[in-house]
């Protein structure tokens, strides 16, 4: 009977410290690898990071990684992007915001569209569950940089409506997000593949590797043209702000430029902010001179979801 007792003690023990799903350790502002979709076994996961006081608005953050994820069972997934500091979830974090980190399926085993499917897929979870999460699913925003910016512009340029016929519940509601920041995304990949520059991590299945020819017709530009958020752009798109290092030699910061210029054609509110001398990645930072835009870009958020 004692040595009954002793194991009871035991197991209330281990389950008082044992974080169970979907509910919060005081010991945590993580909830670490939620399911978010099932692709024949495959599990896409998200992080949940959740803010000391939070404001009741969400973000689904999408880290850069170029569409590629690394084939080491032990490499850090996607979603651990939350932890590059200059890509600001962190900051959106600290200021009260439900940030959703995603993992995506990505080269060298998934090529394009599924990285724009499985970000779409991510949003509908978040605002199918937002009561869960306790945030407003009519107002939810998206962050991303790099290949993680163009993916998060799809999320706020294209219709994204929901799938009314579709047996899942989740894929029945919207993907759109009411605004978006992107750090030097890439927005129209016709103009990079006539450089002579063309991604083959998101295309490499289906597009050779080889100096796009300036023929509209062509399955190659079709391709690239369905992938760059500037193809979408109309003039009910959400509010767009766009980070960028002007002397970024990985996404020319002409990418922006463009985007803009097709933003404002449309009269949708946009915003670019240059960051002189700054590169690509955590080198957008170009020394202890550049400008601030953690600071512009919570303000974006907060302009925009809030209100």
């Amino acid at each position: 009977m004692r040595s009954e007792s002793r194991s009871m003690v035991l197991v209330a023990v281990v389950l008082s410290h044992v974080a169970l799903p979907g509910i919060s350790n005081a010991e945590s502002s993580v909830e670490s690898n939620v399911i978010y979709e099932m692709h024949s076994g495959l599990a896409l996961l998200m992080d949940v990071h959740y803010p000391d006081n939070a404001n009741g608005y969400g973000i689904v953050f999408v880290p850069g990684s170029g569409w590629t994820a690394p084939m080491s069972p032990d490499a850090d997934p996607l979603k651990s992007g939350m932890n590059r500091t200059h890509l600001g979830g962190q900051a959106l974090l600290e200021a009260g915001y439900t940030v959703f980190s995603i993992n995506h399926r990505a080269a060298p085993n998934h090529f394009y569209p599924a990285p724009v499917e499985d970000a779409q897929r991510a949003v509908r979870f978040v605002r199918y569950n937002a009561a869960r999460f306790r945030i407003n699913p009519d107002r939810i925003g998206a962050l991303g940089g790099s290949s993680g910016g163009q993916l998060a512009l799809l999320l706020a340029v294209m219709d994204n409506e929901g799938q009314l016929d579709d047996p899942s519940e989740v894929n029945r509601v919207s993907a759109k997000v009411q605004t978006v920041a992107a750090l030097y995304p890439s927005t129209d990949f016709v103009r990079i593949a006539r450089s002579g520059s063309p991604y083959t991590a998101l295309f490499q299945h289906r597009l050779t590797n080889r100096r796009l020819e300036r023929n509209p017709d062509s399955e190659e530009e079709r391709i690239y043209r369905a992938a760059s958020p500037i193809s979408y752009v109309t003039d009910d798109d959400p509010p767009v702000l766009l980070i960028h290092g002007d002397q970024d030699t990985v996404v020319p910061f002409s990418q922006s430029e463009v985007f803009k210029e097709a933003l404002e054609q449309e009269n949708v509110d946009v915003e670019l902010i240059r960051m002189p001398g700054g590169g690509h990645g955590s080198s957008i930072i170009s020394g202890p001179d550049s400008p601030d835009y953690f600071g512009p870009l919570v303000d974006w958020f907060d302009r925009y979801l809030k209100n």
